[in-house]
């Protein structure tokens, strides 16, 4: 069966309890042009798994097809979160309240009551210190500055929507996040050991998340590179006469690559896992950013392959092994010493005077 937009659902949902059944990626069973009609497609469908050219797309089990449903719709209400809380900003702005300046975050109790009481009484001028917490660090005459402004009855109007949305969805979010939950009970000894990898113990939604994605069973996938080529980080081999012609990775794992690049970004900023770092590093000076970054999460696709393949904890080991120097490169000693200067150092005869 040919996977096409949502349609197959169904279709796979009442074929599975009978049988077997090979869906094929439209990219792959891809007919000859020419006098393309539905008939002609399920004829050469049929060909193709005749003669055994069909790969049978990843389906997992339905525990984790519904699992993954619930997490992608919790993807799209933090979107549209997101969404509302920028207007909420842009309202802010054009009134000229610059509560973003005085506040780390504007939508906590402090900014949210501050916003509220302008929205209740507006034009009123009235003092901010009743609302600041006393742990708050901005002084208070700052933040009495950052509000002398005014709402318009339009934005006001506006503002009020925005917030009330943004409750709304924030309900809608919690209530998904508990029967996520309840669904991951069975799978409580694999999401221990994914919280064991850095970058994924912080948020337990994170482990959830790729679990959804790739599911438990690690034998789908022969090798950490077959997941890693699935989830669409590794570059294209397309060469032609020994020409490279293109390198970018494929558009797979919409939904999972955007997660595993959010947790490359923070495990650099953090000192506890150097191996992300250097592997980053050594990769971004010559090759740039947007590369290296996907390198940190093929790394991250490894480790997982390998943890739930071998039912073990994350260890850093296999990625901090020596590298032994090469034995065939040699240096003269001008070389040594123009490779020194190169590197910052000030190289002298006197031996009292040290760098």
């Amino acid at each position: 069966m040919e996977s096409s937009g949502k349609y197959w659902i169904s279709v796979f949902n009442i074929l599975e309890k009978t049988c077997f059944v090979t869906l094929a990626h439209p990219k792959y069973t891809k007919p000859q042009k020419g006098n393309k009609i539905d008939c002609k497609d399920d004829k050469w469908i049929c060909d193709l798994f005749m003669c055994d050219m069909i790969k049978p797309s990843f389906i997992p089990s339905l525990e984790i097809r519904l699992l993954r449903d619930l997490m992608r719709y919790r993807f799209k209400l933090t979107n549209m979160l997101t969404g509302e809380k920028n207007r909420v900003q842009n309202c802010l702005t054009v009134s000229n309240l610059k509560l973003d300046d005085v506040f780390s975050d504007i939508f906590g109790k402090a900014a949210r009551s501050i916003t509220d009481y302008m929205l209740d009484y507006p034009g009123e001028t009235f003092d901010v210190a009743p609302f600041v917490d006393g742990r708050c660090k901005t002084p208070v005459e700052e933040i009495q500055d950052a509000v002398d402004g005014a709402i318009s009855p339009e934005q006001a109007v506006k503002l009020r929507q925005c917030f009330t949305h943004i409750d709304e969805l924030e309900a809608h979010k919690k209530e998904i996040e508990q029967e996520i939950l309840l669904i991951v009970r069975p799978f409580s000894g694999v999401l221990d050991l994914l919280n064991t990898i850095p970058g994924l113990d912080s948020n337990p939604m994170t482990a959830i998340a790729i679990l959804s994605e790739i599911g438990p069973d690690m034998s789908v996938f022969p090798s950490s590179k077959n997941l890693v080529s699935w989830a669409g980080c590794c570059p294209r081999n397309d060469q032609s006469a020994g020409k490279v012609k293109s390198t970018r990775i494929s558009r797979s794992g919409c939904y999972l690559k955007p997660l595993l690049v959010q947790i490359a970004n923070a495990l650099l900023k953090s000192k506890k896992h150097p191996e992300f770092k250097e592997r980053y590093h050594r990769i971004k000076t010559r090759r740039g950013h947007k590369k290296a970054i996907i390198a940190v999460c093929k790394m991250l696709l490894t480790a997982i392959w390998n943890i739930l393949s071998k039912l073990e904890p994350y260890t850093p080991e296999g990625f901090l092994e020596h590298r032994p120097v090469n034995e065939s490169k040699h240096l003269t000693k001008s070389q040594a010493l123009e490779l020194l200067r190169k590197s910052g150092y000030t190289i002298t005869d006197d031996p009292a005077v040290t760098v």
